[in-house]
């Protein structure tokens, strides 16, 4: 049985994705004092007592106003709570209750779900039960004062809520998923790429660019493997952004890469490889994550039959840092090719996280060395390879031990980074050399321990 679900709902700016932070004990949903931060559905795992489960924070519900993207919000606040084991409903204590909240309350016990109500902001806990009573006329039981930003009453909040739970040994503990991140510039179609993969409109898709704000969690299944994808806000030149929501939804995007495994790039077709694509490219490699190039709308560029390799050749030379990564060119608006990016984000996570033996490396240095021997240095000493060990994975790092790091250049050490590419492929992954000093005597000890 999957993980049970709670989602938390209410009007515009109760404090949902401050609750959701606490539960979730990291601070992912974006918290700004403003109505219509949280638009999308977003999903994090929790704990409580002896339960894993997931909790879903979603946009503030207005049912008298069909502008903007309230229509889309309320379309994913249902889409919640058809999936949730129970839905905490939250009202603001110190505001008191309103008309918003009697529709909100009206709407939910038409739903097929349990219900229970959570009042906010009641930080004193002698005031919190008076604070909580008027909610007693919106007839959906008893009222549970609580503080998403101190923390006093969640713990009977959840309480409530897990009582709503399956047994605990009919919950099935869920293998890691893979991490997923989809990253680019503003609307290249991030969300059209996570709707085609799920089949659904998890996201908000819109023209505005800017649509989305949170960095947004959705787990998915393929063949018996899950993904967790995060979709991320569009990333604009710093210069173009003021402080507020869309610079907190940018800080999303880079902890987004961050926590990733495998970074899906997306490019415009139409717009091609830009500065700020090249930013974020050099962003993923710092972060040493493995990445896929996905060229996005692939379906509105005009083409014939040398188009694609031409285009290959540019995406290649503009994402210089990323040139270890393949490149796949789709239609999200279409379903074209969707289906083959995960097979190429299978295949990058496997080399992020591969290990070789110490014995295989050095033969593929052995090799190198034969067909190109190292340069001297401005002594006219010349360097030498005793060998290399991989120390770590994900990614992949590997210590080559020589006479003299400064008898290699840079030519030299892209030279052994193309050979260890070309024998043993690490498509997809940083691949990071690191070049240190030893004395002969000292390397053979430490190779024949090895």
């Amino acid at each position: 049985m999957a993980l049970p679900i709670i989602a938390i709902v209410g009007r515009p700016n109760v404090g949902k994705s401050t609750l959701v932070n606490r539960v979730a004990g990291e601070q992912y949903a974006i918290v700004f004092d403003e109505p219509g931060v949280t638009r999308d559905r977003i999903y994090r795992q929790a704990f409580w007592r002896e339960y894993e489960f997931t909790i879903v924070d979603t946009g503030g519900l207005v049912f008298e106003d069909d502008s903007e993207f309230l229509p889309l919000i309320r379309q994913q606040a249902m889409a919640a709570i058809r999936e949730a084991n129970v839905v905490i409903f939250m009202v603001d204590g110190i505001e008191g209750i309103n008309a918003a909240d009697v529709q909100v309350a009206q709407w939910l016990r038409q739903q097929p779900v349990p219900v229970i109500l959570g009042v906010n902001k009641c930080e004193s806990a002698n005031l919190g039960i008076s604070q909580a009573a008027e909610f007693w006329q919106l007839g959906l039981g008893e009222p549970i004062p609580f503080s998403g930003i101190h923390g006093n009453g969640t713990g009977e909040l959840l309480d409530a809520a897990i009582a709503y739970f399956p047994p605990v040994e009919t919950i099935d503990p869920m293998p890691d998923a893979l991490k997923v991140a989809i990253i680019g510039r503003p609307n290249v179609g991030k969300s059209s790429l996570l709707n085609a993969f799920l089949g659904e409109e998890r996201s908000i898709v819109s023209p505005i660019a800017g649509t989305t704000r949170d960095a947004i969690d959705t787990v998915v299944e393929r063949q018996g493997k899950r993904y967790r994808l995060i979709d991320t806000a569009g990333v604009r030149r710093k210069k173009n952004v003021d402080y507020g929501v869309e610079f907190f939804s940018i800080n999303r995007a880079f902890k987004a890469i961050n926590r990733a495994d495998v970074v899906l790039l997306v490019i415009d077709a139409v717009d091609g490889v830009t500065d700020q694509d090249q930013k974020l490219a050099g962003r993923i490699d710092d972060e040493g994550r493995a990445c896929v190039v996905v060229v996005n709308k692939w379906d509105a560029v005009e083409k014939d039959s040398y188009t694609i390799y031409d285009y290959t050749e540019k995406v290649k030379g503009r994402l210089m840092f990323v040139d270890y990564a393949p490149i796949i060119f789709v239609s999200a608006l279409k379903g074209q090719r969707v289906d083959k990016i995960l097979d190429l984000v299978d295949q990058a996570g496997e080399q992020h996280r591969r290990r070789i033996s110490t014995a295989v490396l050095n033969e593929v240095l052995r090799d190198a060395t034969s067909w190109l021997s190292p340069p001297a240095g401005r002594s006219g000493r010349q360097g030498k390879i005793y060998y290399g060990t991989q120390v770590s994975s994900s990614p992949p790092a590997i210590v080559l031990f020589v006479n003299d790091p400064q008898r290699f250049n840079l030519n030299y050490r892209r030279y052994i980074e193309r050979k260890f590419r070309e024998s043993l492929d690490f498509t997809g992954t940083p691949l990071r050399l690191i070049w240190r000093g030893k004395k002969e005597r000292e390397a053979e000890r430490d190779l024949q321990s090895k």
